[in-house]
């Protein structure tokens, strides 16, 4: 086939070109300058599991959005769908809450079904950017032209791992509202995978994203309350207790994401469950779910920050990591960030380094530290730890070492 992408992001980018590894023709169309850089250079700003290897030998170009509207099969639109930082969870939890910004999203599916117009034929458009529900209905269609077929497709994949996991995904995701549309996503996706092709509405779809968002956060907030737990609880080990529970495949489904450590984070979770707040109190839902899982977040951290308080005695505070998860450069979301935040409410001034994110700039050293291990790059194994230091490591993946003392948090 021959696939079009408006918006070749970080989302956009790595999809299209594993959709180019599977031998369709792509191109596609973003005014970012930075997309065009990559494009001309080769070379990717941001790390990306497998995609510098595709980007090497890729024929992707950008082209004009006629061109997109006029060559392409199936249109991927994978426009952002922004939160204000406040509401990204590297900062705390505002009292506001906030709806996504859909202006991008529909100023760009507004231009290009006025493209798709002036053919004058069907194209289908698949809307894969995470709105809350109703959103489509509401925002979307209205800006649409007849003959633009709409599918909603978001994507359950991870920033630093977006290749992989669109390749060997779970299931996807369709929502209908134009059966023959849905006919050519699906004959699309088997020339991918085999993976379950799941049609519903585009209501139950815009649900089933930000919801599925919401269980890994709910879990993760739930293993970090074991991680607190254990801590606390002489002789008890998060890692044991947790282990145990991941053996239950048919209760609690799975151990993805069942480990003790920093909180939630990156470009969607954090941000959907603020939206999914906000979505609660305009419905005057008897009890907000998703607040609860981000004040959880928010208070764990806060006592990771009185850990913090009570190990350092005097020394300065280096938090190695920031990005919201091993190997990623990625800040949105961090949660070693919103340490960081909190700690500097308390008068403390925290450094922080990223071997991913500030490499080649040296870590602070020639003296003791209370370094906190913010997140969990595999370079931090080997870390050269000054003598004299105390390193909190809530992974409690980091071997101890002559005059160094390692705290493992989540070991009672």
């Amino acid at each position: 086939m021959k696939v079009g992408f408006v918006g070749l992001g970080k989302l956009g980018l790595p999809t299209a070109l594993a959709i180019e590894s599977k031998g369709h023709t792509v191109m596609g169309c973003d005014p970012a300058p930075g997309v065009g850089r990559i494009l001309r250079t080769r070379k990717l700003a941001y790390r990306e599991a497998g995609a510098q290897e595709l980007l090497r030998k890729s024929r992707l170009r950008l082209v004009p959005l006629a061109r997109v509207a006029r060559d392409s099969d199936i249109i991927f639109v994978t426009i952002q769908t922004p939160h204000r930082p406040a509401f990204e969870g590297s900062t705390r939890l505002p009292a506001e809450r906030r709806d996504f910004d859909y202006r991008p999203l529909q100023s760009g599916l507004k231009t290009l079904s006025a493209e798709v117009e002036k053919l004058g034929r069907d194209r289908i458009v698949v809307v894969v950017s995470t709105v809350l529900p109703g959103t489509t209905r509401r925002e979307l269609l209205p800006v649409l032209g007849p003959h633009c077929r709409l599918c909603y497709n978001p994507f359950f994949i991870a920033m630093g791992t977006a290749i992989k996991d669109f390749l060997d995904p779970e299931f996807v995701l369709c929502g209908v509202s134009d059966e023959r549309a849905a006919d050519t996503a699906q004959r699309f996706y088997r020339s991918i995978h085999r993976a379950p092709f799941y049609r519903t509405s585009i209501d139950n779809a815009e649900l089933i994203k930000v919801v599925y968002n919401t269980f890994i956060s709910t879990k993760i907030a739930f293993a970090n309350t074991v991680l607190e737990l254990c801590h606390k609880l002489p002789g008890a080990d998060a890692d044991v207790v947790l282990d145990a529970l991941a053996l239950c495949r048919d209760r609690i489904i799975s151990a993805k994401y069942l480990r003790g450590g920093m909180g939630d984070g990156g470009a969607c979770h954090p941000r959907d469950n603020i939206a999914l707040s906000h979505l609660a109190r305009e419905l005057d839902l008897s009890f907000d779910w998703f607040e609860a899982v981000m004040r959880q977040r928010e208070k764990g951290t806060e006592w990771l920050a009185d850990l913090v308080e009570l190990h350092r005695k005097g020394r300065d505070v280096v938090i190695l990591g920031k990005s919201f998860k091993a190997e990623s450069t990625i800040l949105t979301g961090s949660p070693a960030l919103l340490l960081a935040s909190i700690l500097e409410e308390r008068g403390l001034k925290p450094l922080l380094w990223d071997p991913y994110v500030d490499a080649p700039s040296p870590p602070p050293s020639g003296r003791p530290f209370c370094y906190v291990i913010g997140t969990r790059h595999p370079d931090f194994r080997s870390f050269a730890f000054e003598r004299g230091s105390v390193v909190l490591d809530p992974w409690r993946y980091v071997a101890g070492r002559k005059g160094v003392e390692v705290v493992g948090i989540g070991r009672g």
